[in-house]
């Protein structure tokens, strides 16, 4: 499972894509322009970015040089368009764009170029500042890691011999485990923010309307039952 941010002015393409995403277990971050990017890129640290290229206040491209000027280039960035020509392609790919895919995509060639994304993996930061000489790698600092994910894994290492994962179980199909987990994950996130919505969506940096589309497919109550 992926954290995978869709850049894109069109909410029938946003909509799909994170249709697409959900269903294959990731994560989905949606920014309509460039500014709503920059905020989900510093707050998500995505696994991988879908940018469209042709945006109405900055166009994908100048966003995607602006991120290798800052060193904050360290994730696949996917480039996608309608009108692009081959040289705007070109030269996306030049600044560090990973692969460019034309709409209307289609299912097999978004999954592939995605899967070929994430199997890279997080590429070293570089600093984009001419004249340094050297490449810059970001290192996160421990003090950066969220406490409770720390915690999670700390306290659910697998139970020698026992194929557990805490009280998931190890020897069941992916989807399943995967499932099992994210259903104890949003539970607890809902207690702990006595089921403000809107404090777990921040919380969990899912928008409100995947939140309730997440929490109906798990088959959890998103608010809390009243007695009576």
């Amino acid at each position: 499972m992926a954290r995978i941010l869709v850049v894109d002015d069109e909410v029938g393409i946003r909509e799909l894509l994170s249709e697409i995403l959900y269903d294959e277990g990731h994560t989905v971050e949606l920014a309509e322009n460039a500014a709503q990017a920059r905020a989900a890129r510093l707050r998500m640290r995505p696994d991988l970015v879908l940018l469209d290229i042709w945006m109405p206040d900055t166009d994908g491209v100048s966003l995607l040089k602006e991120w290798g000027s800052q060193g904050l280039l360290d994730m696949p960035v996917i480039m996608m368009s309608g009108h692009a020509t081959i040289d705007t392609a070109v030269e996306a790919t030049r600044i560090g764009a990973m692969d460019f895919l034309e709409k209307p995509i289609t299912l097999q060639r978004l999954l592939s170029t995605i899967e070929a994304g994430l199997s890279r993996g997080r590429a070293p930061v570089y600093s984009g500042l001419a004249g340094q000489g050297q490449a810059q790698v970001a290192v996160p600092l421990e003090d950066e890691l969220d406490p409770p994910s720390a915690m999670l894994a700390a306290e659910t290492q697998p139970q020698a011999g026992g194929g557990l994962l805490g009280s998931i179980s190890l020897d069941q199909p992916l989807r399943e485990a995967r499932d099992a987990f994210e259903r104890i994950y949003f539970e607890y996130h809902l207690v702990r923010e006595n089921h403000s919505m809107t404090r777990v969506s921040e919380r969990t940096g899912l928008e409100r309307t995947h939140l309730y589309r997440k929490l109906k497919q798990l088959g959890i109550e998103s608010s809390r039952k009243r007695s009576t």
